[in-house]
């Protein structure tokens, strides 16, 4: 096995969103993420209380640390969201999907609603882990 399979277990729902279990192979580089705001290059919130603002730049912060790292989107195994308890689910998904979007199957998600985060004001945090199979 030389790629990331995402084997689809029988008895579970199958979603275009996310998938359950994930295969790396042995000597595939793991990229780790550590978890993303929306925040600029000099530390500044942006968005404000636009959870779909937040979670564009959010994911634009994804896609630059994993380039970074010489790794992108197509790479991405799981990704966990944190979402600040009371904001817009639809149009944080809604922001989120399209910066996700692949060939394949989608990565692992886990989502969860939580009372704040570190950043004052942020709304949403992503980390995700990515593995290169070169």
């Amino acid at each position: 096995m030389d790629t990331i399979t995402y084997p689809t277990p029988g008895g579970l729902v199958v979603s275009p969103a996310f998938s359950h279990v994930a295969v790396v192979p042995p000597g595939a580089t793991t990229i780790l993420v550590g978890g993303q705001n929306a925040v600029d290059a000099a530390g500044t919130l942006v968005g404000g209380d636009d959870v779909a603002a937040q979670v564009t730049k959010v994911m634009e912060n994804v896609v630059a640390a994993l380039a970074a790292a010489g790794a992108g989107v197509a790479d991405l195994v799981s990704v966990t969201v944190l979402l600040v308890d009371g904001v817009d689910l639809a149009a944080a998904y809604g922001a989120a999907a399209p910066a996700l979007a692949r060939e394949g199957a989608p990565p692992l998600v886990t989502a969860a609603r939580v009372a704040g985060l570190g950043v004052p004001g942020a709304l949403v945090e992503v980390s995700a882990v990515a593995a290169v199979v070169r």
